[in-house]
C-alpha cells in the first residue's frame, strides 16, 4: 500500500492536472480519482504508539553528557543557574526539560549536535519553589531560575559544599600557626602543577637544611 506521504503527493498532482483539464470527460475521471485518493488519505490507519516510542528512544540514543561546568548568581527572589551549550537556541523547546523538586532539579537537554546532556542537582542549600523555578533558553546558554522559598542570601548552592567547606576551614582554623600553613601547604602542593610542586620541595628542602645547620654546632 502507498505510504501517506506518496498518496498526498498523488492527489496534488491530480488537482494540478484538473486545473488544466478542459475536456468534460478527462475532468470526470480526474474528479473521481481525485475523490478516491481524498478517501485514501482519510482512512490512513494514525501512527501506532510504538513508533513514537521508538522515535523518543532514538532521540534519546547516541552519547549522554553529564554537564559539571555550570556559573551562578543569586538576586533577592533567585538562584540562577548558567550552562553554557553551543546552539541550545537552535533546538525546539521541548528538547530541553528541567524537573524542580523543593530541594533539587535535573536539566536533560535532548539531541543537541547528536548528544544529549545530562545535569543534576541534589541537596540544595535550601527549599526552592517549584512552581515559580523556570528555565530560559539564550544563545548558547540555558538558565535555570530557582525561586527561593525565602528571600535570603545563599553562600553556595548545595549542602555538600556547605559541608566541604565548613571542613577546609576547620583544617585551617588550628591553634597552632604553623600547622595551618602545614595544612594550606598540603593543599596547594597537591592541587598544584609540576612547577609549584618543584617550588614547594625546593623551599621544603631549603627550609630543612637551614633547621639542620642551626642545630649543629660549628667545630664538628
Amino acid at each position: 500500500p502507498l505510504s501517506l506521504n506518496q498518496l498526498q503527493k498523488d492527489l496534488e498532482e491530480v488537482k494540478e492536472l484538473l486545473t488544466n483539464a478542459t475536456r468534460k470527460r478527462v475532468r470526470d475521471v480526474l474528479l473521481a480519482e481525485k475523490q478516491k485518493l481524498e478517501l485514501e488519505i482519510k482512512n490512513q490507519p494514525p501512527p501506532k504508539p510504538k513508533d513514537v516510542t521508538e522515535e523518543e528512544k532514538s532521540s534519546l540514543g547516541g552519547y549522554t553528557v553529564k554537564i559539571n561546568n555550570y556559573g551562578w548568581d543569586q538576586s533577592d527572589k533567585f538562584v540562577k543557574i548558567y550552562i553554557s551549550l553551543n546552539g541550545v537556541q537552535k533546538l525546539p523547546a521541548e528538547n530541553v526539560q528541567v524537573n524542580f523538586t523543593e530541594r533539587s532539579f535535573d536539566l536533560l537537554v535532548k539531541n543537541l549536535n547528536g548528544k544529549n546532556y545530562t545535569m543534576t542537582f541534589n541537596n540544595l542549600l535550601k527549599p526552592i519553589s517549584v512552581d515559580g523555578s523556570s528555565r530560559k533558553i539564550k544563545t548558547d546558554m540555558v538558565l535555570i531560575m530557582c525561586k527561593k522559598k525565602r528571600e535570603e542570601k545563599w553562600d553556595c548552592l548545595t549542602q555538600v559544599e556547605k559541608e566541604s567547606k565548613e571542613k577546609e576551614k576547620a583544617a585551617y582554623d588550628t591553634t597552632d600557626p604553623s600547622e595551618g600553613l602545614m595544612n594550606i601547604l598540603k593543599k596547594m602542593y597537591a592541587e598544584g602543577d609540576d612547577e609549584m610542586k618543584r617550588t614547594i620541595n625546593k623551599a621544603w628542602v631549603e627550609s630543612r637544611e637551614k633547621q639542620y645547620k642551626g642545630d649543629i654546632p660549628m667545630d664538628i
